[in-house]
């Protein structure tokens, strides 16, 4: 599991763990990890062109000491003072050759030589403390780093927010980013995921003295253990009994691709609530699903006739092209009424959004409930602009699942699941060709099936994330190729087989 730490976390044990130490230490610690970084990332230190972007907080102090080591190893080290409170190690870089340069005195950047042949610039204007974007004067430095260089941040990126992953200004767009003592919760979620680059973390010894982590992001290992597999004897109800109500004349293809979400994530058992036409088009492709026709002439008070009909299940799917008339909104509010596991997805949500009566059913269930929002839906369901989502999704997806009392999955580049007990998790697969209509419905699919099989809300909708990413990212060949949702679910086997080869 990588675990994030809030910054007053991460503070509290510092302090602690400083109290134990010789001044000094933690900083040496910090600057020692970083160096190796750099040395790993570049390919050694000799006759290496290395500028230093030096704040005034303990990550200035730390570019400051990574570039003296640097320098004692053949770095050409230029360090930028974007302050005037001076550090300790001015003096000490001076020493070895490094050269000091005051921000305020620069002029034009392109006319500096050092500035120019930089290889490497290292960011450490802005600590983990930092709030809002870059001041003027930073931002100006930073928008003229030479193109060719190679950025790496202290701790976070600059103009980042280290606890919400926010950027409200201008900000440091990192190909690495060397995480002191715990990974970020800025790091981990977009926007601020999207300027960080590779992440390298360094153990400075803090993890004795960290509390519970503020975000999760499972790794392949827990992937594989939390995963349901069949035991010898399972026969097709043990593996996962799935109710899908799903499609209509004008989006069929949506419960093609939940169905085969489904089936391909190892249910047992498909249960299909849904037009006539729609379910020959998914016969066709699975004729293993049992099906239950909505009539032709909608009349909402059929709902509970038709959810009986259906059958036993162990979880329900209900949304994805599902449209948003009465006998919609009625079959929502039965399948609410179940006692068994409810995934809510696409139309479904509209349909939430509309009913305050249903949203009490959501909060009120005994019974575990996951939405599946993109930015759109939630920004509806939270009554919201949609930018104001894609700016603060971690904000905005804690607040859903308490607002809704229950499991929240947003989807996104980088997918976060929430429950109302303030447990997050950040899923760290994917792909941006994932992107494409009808992705969200294999995933409601897959994610149905895992809560069927027993899986919590949380690990269903994390579980789920990861092998759908995985998928994406199998399919599109290392990120260069489209793929179709159809390939995609198909692909959810190939997915499962490689974590658990590579978890071997």
């Amino acid at each position: 599991m990588r675990n994030a730490h809030d910054v007053a976390s991460i503070r509290a044990a510092e302090a602690q763990l400083m109290a134990t130490l010789p001044p000094g230490t933690l900083m040496e610690r910090a600057a020692t990890g970083l160096v190796s970084v750099v040395i790993d990332a570049a390919g050694g230190a000799y006759g290496l062109r290395v500028v230093l972007l030096v704040g005034s907080g303990d990550n200035g102090g730390d570019a400051l000491l990574a570039g003296w080591h640097l320098a004692t190893r053949g770095a050409r080290v230029d360090a930028v003072l974007m302050s005037p409170t001076r550090h300790d190690h001015v003096e000490t870089l001076l020493l070895v050759g490094g050269r000091i340069h005051e921000a305020d005195s620069l002029g034009e950047l392109t006319q500096h030589s050092w500035w120019v042949s930089a290889e490497v610039v290292i960011d450490g204007i802005v600590g983990i403390g930092g709030a809002g974007g870059l001041r003027e004067q930073a931002a100006r430095i930073v928008s003229q780093i030479p193109e060719e260089a190679m950025i790496i941040s202290v701790d976070i990126p600059s103009g980042v927010d280290a606890d919400t992953g926010e950027v409200t200004g201008s900000a440091v767009d990192s190909d690495v980013t060397v995480c002191m003592g715990s990974f970020k919760p800025g790091l981990m979620v977009d926007p601020g995921a999207n300027m960080a680059g590779k992440i390298e973390l360094i153990d400075i010894g803090l993890q004795r003295y960290l509390p519970e982590p503020v975000i999760e992001a499972l790794q392949v290992d827990d992937v594989v253990q939390k995963l349901p597999y069949p035991e010898r004897d399972s026969d097709k109800y043990q593996r996962g009994v799935v109710g899908i109500v799903a499609g209509s004349a004008q989006y069929p293809g949506a419960a093609v691709l939940s169905v085969a979400g489904a089936i391909r994530a190892g249910a047992g058992y498909v249960r299909l609530i849904a037009p006539s036409s729609v379910i020959s088009l998914v016969q066709e492709d699975f004729p293993e699903v049992v099906a239950t026709e909505l009539p032709e002439v909608e009349f909402p008070d059929f709902a509970q006739q038709m959810i009986g009909l259906a059958g036993r299940v162990q979880s329900w799917v209900v949304g994805p092209g599902l449209g948003t008339s009465e006998l919609s909104a009625s079959l929502v509010d039965v399948v609410l009424d179940s006692e068994v596991p409810v995934l809510l997805d696409a139309d479904a949500l509209t349909i939430l959004a509309r009913s305050e009566n249903l949203r009490q059913k959501v909060r009120q269930r005994p019974f575990a409930t996951v939405l599946t929002p993109h930015a759109g839906e939630l920004a509806r369901l939270l009554d919201v602009e949609r930018d104001l989502i894609e700016a603060r999704p971690y904000h905005f997806v804690k607040q859903a699942a308490v607002a809704f009392n229950c499991c929240v999955l947003l989807k996104g580049s980088i997918t976060l699941v929430a429950e109302p007990t303030g447990a997050v998790r950040a899923n760290p697969t994917g792909t941006a060709w994932l992107g494409t209509a009808g992705s969200g419905d294999v995933l409601s699919g897959l994610a149905g099936t895992y809560l069927s099989a027993g899986c919590s809300a949380l690990d269903a909708g994390s579980v789920a994330a990861f092998v759908h990413g995985v998928a994406g990212q199998v399919l599109s060949h290392g990120e260069v190729s489209p793929l179709r949702s159809r390939e995609l679910a198909d692909a959810l086997p190939q997915a499962v087989a490689a974590l658990r080869e590579s978890s071997v």
